[in-house]
Parts: structure tokens; sequence; C-alpha cells
């Protein structure tokens, strides 16, 4: 198989689940609507929030920027959260991550209403990842991204072994625990566990999220193995990924590039999950279970 087959079109997949939003969103009797907060002056922040807006448009999601400074109190912040959660116009939240280290993260995201909690990371919306996963209509983003890219290369997690490096818990464990719902054998490690490379070199499917450069290499991963970079670091201007692409390129079955992999497939997974909120919002034919 040469190098070209082996990559895999995030682009391409994130336009296809754009065009169905599209479609779904001109038949709707108003548009979806999405606040995004965003706290500090971090440029990469500042950036991926920039590129949300500009998609969002292109969809038909309505996006509401609440831009605080830096200097705002953790207070404020949860009540913004409690106004925009009794808001009838919105349909989902959105806190740009990170936060200034000054804030607790884990409070914030937890503010959020579980009916308006567009990343579905509140913990009553984890619990359904494993109570209901096979009916499931919403995922956290990285999660809906990184299986479609599974469901576009058309490779059945049942029973395949998947190793998950993770420096966020939130991540790492509940995406294995949603994994292995579905009948994989799926795992998470952290850079630091000795047993790191027998548990990458052992795995079908290697989703990597430590945003640390180039750090997968070939040695390190099993012949013929999907490989899913999460991870982002950004220097002298350029962006790069988790996974080493040119070393493991003849080893790989399949990987995702960054830029262009994984990224624009979760921001598509983003505005999924405004329409899906949305629908149950307005009782539109929906509930969040099938």
């Amino acid at each position: 198989m040469s190098n070209e087959y082996k990559l895999i079109n995030g682009i391409k997949i994130a336009e296809k689940i754009k065009d169905e939003i599209v479609k779904e969103i001109i038949k709707l009797p108003s548009r979806p609507n999405l606040a995004i907060i965003l706290i500090g002056d971090n440029k990469e922040s500042c950036l991926y929030v920039n590129i949300k807006e500009r998609e969002a448009r292109k969809v038909g999601v309505d996006t509401h920027l609440y831009k605080c400074a830096e200097n705002i109190s953790e207070n404020e912040i949860l009540k913004m959260i409690d106004c925009l959660n009794r808001d009838n116009l919105i349909d989902g939240i959105l806190v740009q991550l990170p936060l200034p280290k000054k804030f607790n993260t884990d409070k914030i995201i937890k503010a959020i209403s579980k009916e308006k909690d567009v990343d579905f990371f509140h913990p009553e919306n984890l619990k359904l990842l494993t109570i209901s996963h096979k009916n499931i209509k919403i995922l956290p983003p990285v999660f809906g991204a990184s299986m479609a890219i599974l469901q576009d290369i058309k490779c059945k997690i049942k029973n395949k072994k998947i190793c998950i490096i993770a420096n966020s818990d939130i991540f790492g464990k509940n995406f294995a625990k949603f994994l292995n719902c579905l009948g994989a054998q799926a795992e998470t490690t952290k850079i630091g566990d000795k047993n790191l490379t027998d548990k990458t070199k052992n795995a079908d499917i290697l989703i990597s999220a430590v945003g640390r450069k180039h750090f997968i290499k070939k040695e390190m991963i099993k012949e013929g193995a999907a490989l899913i970079d999460v991870g982002i670091v950004k220097e002298d201007k350029k962006i790069y990924g988790d996974i080493d692409a040119e070393d493991v390129k003849e080893k790989a079955g399949f990987l995702t590039p960054v830029p262009g992999g994984v990224g624009p497939l979760t921001i598509a997974m983003l505005f999924q999950n405004t329409l899906e909120l949305y629908k149950i919002h307005k009782n539109i034919n929906h509930h969040l279970l099938l």
C-alpha cells in the first residue's frame, strides 16, 4: 500500500458531515444557537474560536461569543453560565479550553447544564456513554471524530485492541470505557508509563492525545495499525502532531495527518451536537436516545 492510501482525509470526511448538517438545518423553523465562552487572550484559543465561528456560519449555526478578560472572577463566569443555562435561545454552551490556570476547570465545565453541554463532558452525560452506548446520538466531539474516522476506513472495533495515550483522564478513561462497551479491548496509558511501548505495539488502533511533537515512532506501533493523531503542537508557526508520519508511513495501515485529520472533524462534530441539542430542546421528532 502506498503512502497516499494510508492517509485519512479528515477534511473530506468533515465536509460530508457538514453537508448533512446543512441539509437538516435548512428545513428547521429556526437556526441552532451555540454560545462560546472565551476567557483570556491565549492566541491558540482565539484562533480556534475564530475557526469555529467561521465554520458555524457555513453550516447555519448561529454563534454567540462571550469574550472575557483574564481578570474576570470565577464567580462571574459561573453566573454567566447560569444565565446561558436559563436562556431559551441557547441550545449549546462551549467553554473554550484551556482556561487560565487560576480557574477550576472541572467546576466551570460541571456548571454547564447537561442539556446544553455541547462537549458532552458533564458527569451525567458521560454516564450515558456506557449505560446507553449503542443508541447514543451525541458524543464528545473528539470521540465522534475518532469514530467517524474508523467508520470511514471500515475498521470494525469489536475485539480490536485499542490503546489511548492521553494526558487527560476525562478523555482517555471515558473513551476507553465507551469503546469497551462497543466490544473493543481498549486501555489507556500516559507518558512515563514503563509499559507504554508494550501497550502501543500491541494495539490494532492507536489514539494519541498528548501534544508532544513526533512522539510516536515506528518502533512503538504494530504493523498495519490504524493511527489517530489527536495531538497538536505549534512550533515556528507550523502545526505538528504526536505521530511522526514520515517515520511510521511504511509500517502504519492508516494514519491521520496533522493538520487536516482529527481537527476539522472535531469541529464538524461540535456542530452536529449543537444540532442534536437544538432538536431535543425544540422537541423536533427527536430524543437523546433513539
